[in-house]
């Protein structure tokens, strides 16, 4: 099943039990893939890789957003953001633990022969592609400045 018909399953089943914070998330979701799906240049389908980074960036833009509600101390609305983000993760694959993303950026340090922070930019690319989805983007960066840098 794809992730457009699980959304729209999902949806029918929030405006059923009226749980209308969690049909906002959805709603948002299904208008992101929709507009994937109808911009100038796509073909109709939305691919696993693209559906994966338009839930990441869903997410990164919730918890973007209530970080800064919370900094201007609006915690109702900081509240909804991290409950969508919340709602919304749900749909991305498992995240790699911590041992897991060490372990992965070390081989792929290894494969690349990199020393030094000079390196940087060769080991995040490959580590980018290979750990699309099952970790952030930030966290990746992290972890390889930190191994680097030993």
């Amino acid at each position: 099943m794809s992730l457009e018909e699980k959304i729209n399953q999902n949806i029918k089943k929030a405006m059923l039990a009226r749980e209308k914070d969690k049909l906002e998330a959805l709603r948002a979701v299904k208008t992101a893939i929709l507009i994937a799906k109808t911009e100038k240049g796509a073909t109709g389908e939305v691919t696993e890789e693209a559906e994966i980074k338009i839930l990441q960036r869903l997410v990164k833009q919730r918890k973007e957003s209530a970080t800064i509600f919370e900094e201007q101390n609006r915690p109702e609305l900081a509240e909804k953001e991290w409950f969508e983000a919340k709602i919304i993760e749900t749909y991305l694959p498992e995240q790699m633990s911590d041992d897991e993303l060490t372990r992965q950026i070390q081989k792929i340090i290894d494969e690349v022969g990199a020393k030094n922070m000079s390196d940087l930019g060769k080991v995040m690319g490959k580590a980018s592609k290979e750990l699309a989805g099952k970790a952030e983007g930030k966290a990746i960066a992290d972890k390889v400045k930190a191994l680097l840098s030993l």
